[in-house]
């Protein structure tokens, strides 16, 4: 049996984040027989401390896992995990500074996800970009395996690194509930909505996901959008929640972990729109994909290698406005893509074979 620690999340179960519904989708049921995980989690975010989960042990670190906090948390994580691993499984670059060290003390095999490229969020600030540019730089060049999440990603590891890197996305079928019409109709009746009479979009409220872009389009065109999203988190979430509250077609609601509420929301929309510009293959686009509506992203090469360019593609404004005045938008194709490749079963086994 492989013992594989996983470091980079805040913890399961998952309510959190695309790396941790990642690690919830690769253990339990979708998990070798083969393979036992140790996953590295937050007590500081983390309340219901077990020490087993889905077959996998549970071990805690008294630090936050987010924010500037998530550099040593990683690194304290890794540090624990020097002995005793066949493989250890990082996900993302924040504590990658320390991984030249990792190699030295460790005899485990070094897996890194590297994420989307964190350096050119608009978020941060010039010392932090440079920070993560060289975090990025720790992980290409002392992993063991790296791993990419979209092809846009591959190509810039090979470009930027000239080193090979394996391409594994995520999965988004977990997605898909079981929620009767009954149920179904209270949640639609709960906010307000009619059947494919809504466009719908989910994610972080943050300038490179377009969040202004999407909104302005849709008070333009009149048709009515569900917002979802963390509209507390920034002053630029804050700013454009005060600017757009009360048009009448836009409804802006706070982020929706209950699986079911969620499921019900994105099946009865009439299309998903999806304004993310960085990073490379986005959970959440992954998952609209399951439901087969049309789907509307924003124009950069890793949203279109995600959809294999078979979805709707906007760059501004107008774009946006003139492909929702279209009424024989069609996304069936997206849904037979989805369920042959972005299955969790799938991305398990594609995992397993790097440790």
């Amino acid at each position: 049996m492989k013992k594989v620690a996983i470091v980079g999340i805040q913890g399961v179960p998952a309510n959190y984040g695309g790396f941790e519904s990642l690690v919830e989708n690769i253990i339990g049921g979708n998990c070798s027989p083969d393979i036992h995980y140790t996953i590295f989690c937050s007590s500081a975010d983390i309340q219901d401390q077990r020490k087993v989960y889905k077959s996998c042990s549970l071990k805690y670190v008294k630090l936050h896992a987010n924010g500037i906090s998530s550099i040593p948390y990683d690194i304290l994580s890794m540090v624990r995990s020097i002995r005793g691993y066949d493989t250890i499984l990082v996900l993302g670059t924040s504590g990658c500074i320390f991984l030249p060290i990792l190699k030295i003390l460790s005899k485990s095999r070094i897996v890194v996800n590297i994420d989307g490229l964190e350096h050119r969020r608009e978020k941060w600030g010039k010392l932090a970009r440079s920070f993560l540019l060289f975090s990025e730089k720790c992980a290409v060049r002392n992993a063991d395996v790296i791993i990419a999440d979209n092809k846009g990603i591959q190509d810039y590891v090979t470009e930027t690194y000239h080193k090979p890197s394996d391409l594994i996305a995520y999965g988004g079928d977990h997605v898909m509930r079981n929620v009767t019409k009954e149920q179904q109709q209270a949640v639609l009746e709960q906010y307000g909505l009619k059947d494919e009479k809504y466009a719908i979009t989910v994610c972080r409220i943050e300038p490179e996901n377009n969040c202004h872009l999407t909104l302005k389009a849709f008070e333009q065109s009149g048709k009515t959008l569900v917002f979802i999203g963390n509209w507390k988190h920034s002053p630029y979430a804050q700013n454009l929640h005060k600017r757009y509250t009360g048009i009448v077609n836009i409804k802006l609601l706070d982020s929706i972990y209950d699986l079911d509420t969620l499921f019900t929301l994105r099946s009865h929309a009439a299309v998903y729109v999806h304004g993310h510009s960085a990073g490379g293959t986005n959970p959440s686009l992954v998952e609209a994909m399951f439901f087969g509506h049309p789907i509307i992203a924003y124009d950069v090469v890793y949203n279109r290698e995600t959809t294999y360019n078979q979805a709707y593609y906007f760059s501004n404004v107008e774009q946006l406005v003139e492909i929702l005045s279209q009424n024989n938008l069609n996304g069936d194709v997206l849904k037979q893509l989805a369920e042959k490749n972005y299955t969790w079963r799938h991305i398990a086994k594609q995992y397993e074979t790097l440790y």
